[in-house]
């Protein structure tokens, strides 16, 4: 070797593939030395095949690994988030949301023939494109995008046109096959198949997860419950010219939502075209002073801490006046009264004295272990309530009958249901729970309380202001709530949020299954049906009647008599005596 010369070592495995080349033209050349010509070009063809062969194999291998392990998410059309969402389905497996291979429209300007003919035949089946979208793209330079979320049956009305230039690509779409229906508790998606309201953003990562498993998500709705609560609800809300209305159905033993509904209601297949107001859940995202369904917590707390029994009795007879505010009472009875008595009549008079007799420390600590001082347990995100920030007489007073403090519709469901399922708070929930696998919740009243509370329901409807929501042998019960809004700054005589909240079935043992209905309009305007009137008892109290009895074959619960009235209805007479009752002695 010369000075400067480089030496170069062969990398082995080059060398080993030299090595084997050389054995196989050495291989050829003793064939031809032997004079055997036709073999040798057998042979020879033999290896070109198999070396075409091998790196077929070696191409194709190649490819399906980069296909199946690269990651790259471009082999879909569309974004990959879209694809991997799941059904989502109803409590008996129905339905609700689902991804559809829809289409998007392009267009490639150099093959277009016809510009003209090609923009009015596209316009002629696709009158929502653009016109100066089209122009543009037929006189640009490069292949441009049209429209997307075309159905397959809008793809082959433009396919059967057989125009040049156009092409299709495929792209997964969230439908909603309800409409309407549920959209509040379902919600919606953006393009890139992320959840932005309701279900669909609540529980985003699990029905990701489920897609890719490929199982649907199970809610905890009823769709006929569902659909009976909405129709409902928007009767009477439109019979009210109410501004707003609510609709919820819980099993109180679980926490399962049957059914929620916001009015008004919106398209989440095209919630960009709905407004503000439409997309606002009501349910979940809106305060209320919700009026003397606040009784119901108030009583509870009293009966529970011992500060009174059914037999108590209060002085209704004049107004309270408390530092320069006076309660006053709607349907003023004069006189003593019993605990009942201020319960179905809906004394505000005989609720304040009770609640100044507990004190405020009694009731705001049974007030915030119902969990009314915070938002709803629940997936779907929950308004905070609207609380006093002091307790004074005057303030505890206006507590006492659901004023001041201002909840939204799921925490007032929620506190209903630890007062009405033997004294547990149990978190309000939108998926199907496995049957038999009620939470244990926490105690918040005894089941002793509960029973009292639940038979003072039965009586508030059976003789009191909640007679409106009787469905004949279903033993419902309820309370009704009437609150006068604030506006600019004062409480107005003329506007009311009105509400009902009922119970079914309010008799059997305590771990029955048993149902809350809650009905709240907003700002109803009263009309012929509710004779003028505007308070809950004639608004909404009638709607939940209905609500129940349409629901409650599907719940599974049988019309009978009860201890109050008879399996059709009407009211025993015998059981207004004290002593029928049950009531405790003094």
């Amino acid at each position: 070797m010369r000075p400067g010369d480089i030496k170069v070592t062969p990398n082995p495995s080059w060398r080993w593939l030299a090595e084997r080349v050389w054995s196989v033209e050495h291989a050829f050349e003793r064939i031809k030395a032997e004079g055997r010509a036709e073999e040798d070009t057998r042979v020879r063809i033999f290896f070109v095949l198999a070396a075409f062969s091998l790196a077929f194999v070696i191409l194709a291998f190649g490819a399906a690994r980069a296909a199946l392990f690269s990651g790259n998410a471009h082999a879909r059309s569309g974004p990959a988030a879209a694809a991997e969402r799941a059904d989502l389905v109803d409590r008996n497996g129905l339905l609700m949301a689902a991804n559809l291979t829809h289409y998007k429209l392009f267009i490639d300007p150099e093959e277009v023939w016809e510009p003209a003919e090609t923009r009015r035949a596209i316009r002629r089946v696709l009158p929502k494109v653009s016109a100066d979208r089209l122009r543009k793209a037929i006189q640009g330079q490069r292949r441009a995008f049209i429209i997307g979320g075309l159905t397959p049956q809008q793809r082959q009305a433009v396919h059967d046109l057989a125009l040049p230039g156009v092409y299709f690509e495929e792209e997964d779409k969230r439908a909603y096959p309800l409409g309407t229906s549920a959209a509040h508790l379902i919600g919606f998606v953006d393009a890139g198949g992320k959840g932005l309201a309701g279900v669909e953003r609540a529980l985003d990562a699990d029905i990701r997860t489920a897609g890719r498993d490929g199982r649907p998500v199970a809610l905890s709705i009823d769709l006929r419950v569902q659909a009976a609560l909405e129709d409902e609800l928007a009767g009477a809300a439109r019979d009210q010219q109410a501004r707003g209305a609510v609709g919820i159905v819980t099993d109180v033993r679980t926490g399962e939502i049957l059914g929620l509904a916001s009015y008004p209601s919106f398209d989440p297949g095209a919630a960009g075209r709905a407004s503000d107001d439409q997309r606002l859940n009501r349910a979940t995202q809106a305060v209320y002073e919700m009026g003397s369904t606040f009784k119901v917590f108030t009583l509870a707390a009293a009966l529970d801490s011992g500060a009174a029994n059914r037999n108590s009795t209060f002085d209704v007879a004049s107004p309270l006046n408390l530092g320069g505010r006076v309660v006053h009472d709607h349907d003023a009875k004069g006189g003593r009264v019993t605990l009942e008595d201020v319960f179905i009549h809906s004394s505000n008079i005989g609720t304040s004295k009770l609640a100044l007799s507990m004190g405020a420390p009694t009731v705001t600590r049974y007030f915030k272990a119902l969990g009314l001082f915070a938002p709803g347990e629940l997936e779907l995100s929950s308004a905070w309530p609207i609380r006093p920030r002091k307790w004074d007489p005057n303030t505890l007073a206006s507590v006492s009958f659901g004023q001041a403090i201002s909840v939204s519709p799921v925490t007032l469901a929620q506190a209903m249901g630890a007062v009405l399922n033997g004294g547990r708070l149990v978190p309000l929930t939108i998926r199907r729970l496995e049957p038999g696998r009620a939470p244990e919740g926490q105690r918040v009243i005894s089941e002793a309380t509960s029973r009292n509370m639940l038979d003072l329901m039965r009586l508030n409807v059976v003789r009191g202001t909640g007679s409106k929501a009787n469905a004949a042998g279903l033993r419902v019960g309820g309370k009704t709530g009437s609150a006068q809004k604030v506006v600019n700054g004062r409480y107005a005589q003329t506007t009311l949020v009105s509400s009902f909240a009922a119970v079914f079935p309010t008799d059997g043992p305590m771990d029955r299954d048993r149902y809350l209905v809650l009905v709240v309009l907003d700002e109803p305007h009263g009309s012929a049906a509710s004779g003028g009137a505007r308070t809950g008892g004639w608004t909404a109290a009638p709607a939940a009647g209905r609500i129940i009895d349409r629901i409650a074959p599907f719940l599974g619960v049988r019309r009978a008599a009860d201890p109050f009235s008879t399996a059709t209805g009407e009211k025993l007479a015998v059981e207004e005596t004290p002593d029928a009752l049950g009531e405790a002695e003094q």
